[in-house]
C-alpha cells in the first residue's frame, strides 16, 4: 500500500497547521485584550490608541481585531477617541459607596463594586469595621471574600428597655397611650397577694361526632362522654 504525500499534506498536515495558527491567533488576541484591560483598570485614565501604543506597545490602530475586541468589551468605554475602564457602578468615594449599599436592601454583590475605584476594597473594610453596613459571606471579617453587602438598619441599633414600665413611660413621652399599665397591675398583685399561675389546659372530651377508629373495642368507649372524676 502506497501513500500519496501530496494528499497527506493537503488533507492532514495543512489543516492541522491552520488550526494551530488559528488557536495561536486567538490566544494572542485574548492576551492582548487582558493586558490592555488590566492597564486601563490600573491607570483609570482615558487613553487614545496612540497613548495605548506608547504605554503598552500594542498598536491597536494597526490591529483591527484587537481594536474591535477592545471596543466591544463590556468593561471598556470608547467615546470615539479614547478608551477607558468602565465599572458597573460609577463611584467616586466612600460616601457614594454607602449611598449605593443603602439602595440595595436585599443585598449588593461585592463583585459589582470591587472595581469601582482603586481603594474601594480598603474602604469596604472601614465600612464594615465602623458598622456602617453589614456583610454576609464566607468570611465576614474580609469583604474581599464576601458575597453580599447589606445596609445596616438604624432601628436595629436602638437599645430597648428590659422592663415594660420603662417602655410604657417612653410611649407616653412620645404621645402614645400604652395598652397596658404594668405598674398598676404589679401594685394590685402585691396588695392582694396574687400570684399569676398558668391556666391548666382543658382536656378535650370525646363527643358524639368524634369518629371512633377502634370500633371493634366498644368497651373502651362506654364512658367516653362522662367527665373525668
Amino acid at each position: 500500500m502506497t501513500f500519496d504525500l501530496s494528499d497527506l499534506l493537503l488533507k492532514v498536515l495543512l489543516p492541522m497547521r491552520f488550526c494551530e495558527a488559528q488557536r495561536l491567533a486567538q490566544a494572542q488576541l485574548a492576551c492582548a485584550n487582558i493586558y490592555l484591560l488590566f492597564q486601563l483598570l490600573q491607570t483609570r485614565q482615558s487613553l487614545t490608541p496612540e497613548q495605548i501604543n506608547e504605554a503598552c506597545y500594542v498598536d491597536i490602530n494597526a490591529n483591527k481585531a484587537v481594536f474591535d475586541s477592545l471596543n466591544n468589551n463590556h468593561k471598556v468605554n470608547y467615546d470615539g477617541k479614547r478608551f477607558s475602564y468602565k465599572s458597573k457602578h460609577d463611584l467616586k468615594g466612600k460616601d457614594q459607596l454607602l449611598s449605593l449599599i443603602r439602595r440595595f436592601s436585599e443585598g449588593l454583590p461585592v463583585v459589582d463594586v470591587k472595581d469601582a475605584y482603586p481603594s474601594v476594597m480598603e474602604e469596604l473594610q472601614v465600612v464594615f469595621e465602623t458598622h456602617a453596613a453589614s456583610i454576609c459571606g464566607i468570611d465576614a471579617c474580609a469583604p474581599s471574600k464576601c458575597s453580599l453587602l447589606f445596609p445596616l438598619c438604624e432601628f436595629k441599633n436602638v437599645p430597648l428597655y428590659d422592663d415594660m414600665v420603662d417602655i410604657e413611660k417612653e410611649l407616653q413621652k412620645n404621645g402614645m397611650k400604652p395598652a397596658t399599665n404594668t405598674a398598676k397591675s404589679r401594685a394590685m398583685a402585691q396588695v392582694h397577694g396574687i400570684i399569676s399561675k398558668p391556666k391548666p389546659k382543658k382536656r378535650r372530651e370525646v363527643g358524639r361526632r368524634t369518629k371512633l377508629t377502634n370500633a371493634h373495642l366498644p368497651e373502651l368507649f362506654q364512658n367516653s362522654n362522662t367527665p373525668d372524676s
